[in-house]
């Protein structure tokens, strides 16, 4: 399979090694210094156990030099999308398919969701309607993205632990190509389950992400320290709760065993910066966006308060200014 992963930074630069280095035909976009030293040592990653492989895939950062492909996976930050998305044409064949690995709620959330929003744009991922209409939703498989790693120096990616990314059509259908993706994530050592409610996961992880990654860019807090200093995590709980109340509103229901689960697992990552927090130590544009302004504008859209994470959220995106890594664009900048 050809495949373009566009934005080969730490998770985008983790599929293209393990892809190429199961056989598959793989092409990077990547720029700056990681793409030099890709283009000249290749793309190391250094595995879980300390393993390191080096993956010879052609790299790039012109996205027309790659030529149309089968599988697209957009590795970048949501708000690093609409960027790339009027080039990513190039890339397209009449089946060519695009997976969309970000975190947090996607631009493509109310698309074939077959609910009261259907088709509604959420203004604080895709302010200027860009995405929606450069992307045909018809390429779009969505997924979830478990792994943690870290680009350690340019050209070198360091897996810290995990490995299931979930897949699925954005209506939840069983179709072949669905079937054809998990397959060939499978072969690269990846969990790679097609699951039945993409939406139901993407809110769990929400619950984390939502949480712990302002609360690690506000205070320097590792993962392991948020989850396990009491008033952090009374904090998170009261966010998470929050969350709950607007993806219940939605028709999103979870167990409430879950977000004690949430923590637990997060808490056994010891040591795990938030990568929120290392965009503020590295100085790069941090993604606050589609992790927490979206489930304010989802509440407010849905007609439920969330106080805490109104108060928590507006600390963050102060923080990101007075940095220079953060500019809101919509919702956040009309809010």
């Amino acid at each position: 399979m050809k495949i373009c992963v566009v934005g080969a930074g730490a998770i985008g630069g983790l599929l293209a090694a393990k892809l190429q280095h199961a056989g598959q035909d793989v092409s990077v976009i990547a720029r700056g210094p990681h793409l030099a030293a890709i283009r000249a040592s290749g793309l190391k990653l250094i595995e879980e156990g300390g393993n390191e492989v080096v993956a010879r895939v052609k790299a790039t950062d012109k996205i027309g030099e790659a030529g149309p492909q089968d599988l697209v996976i957009l590795g970048m930050k949501a708000h690093q999308v609409e960027a790339v998305v009027v080039d990513l044409k190039q890339l397209y064949g009449q089946e060519t398919m695009v997976l969309t690995a970000q975190n947090g709620i996607p631009w493509w959330y109310f698309f074939k969701h077959g609910g009261a929003y259907e088709g509604r744009r959420l203004i604080s991922v895709d302010p200027n309607g860009a995405i929606a209409a450069n992307l045909p939703i018809d390429r779009v498989i969505a997924s979830i993205v478990y792994p943690a790693a870290e680009i350690v120096e340019p050209g070198v990616v360091k897996h810290i632990e995990g490995n299931r990314f979930s897949l699925a059509e954005i209506d939840n259908s069983e179709t072949p190509r669905i079937k054809l993706v998990s397959e060939t994530l499978k072969q690269a050592g990846f969990r790679a389950p097609v699951v039945s409610d993409i939406r139901a996961e993407l809110w769990t992880k929400l619950w984390g992400n939502l949480s712990f990654n302002p609360i690690s860019a506000l205070t320097g807090a590792t993962l392991d320290r948020i989850t396990g200093e009491p008033a952090l995590r009374a904090l998170c709980k009261s966010m998470m709760r929050e969350t709950q109340a607007v993806n219940e509103s939605l028709g999103i229901r979870i167990p409430a065993e879950m977000m004690d689960r949430r923590l637990a697992a997060a808490g056994a990552v010891v040591g795990h910066k938030m990568s929120m927090l290392q965009d503020v130590e590295r100085g790069r544009s941090m993604e606050i966006d589609a992790l927490v302004t979206v489930v304010q504008e989802l509440g407010r859209l849905a007609g439920v308060a969330t106080p805490v994470i109104d108060a928590v959220l507006a600390l963050v995106q102060e923080r990101g200014r007075a940095l220079g890594l953060y500019q809101p664009l919509g919702f956040a900048a009309a809010a």
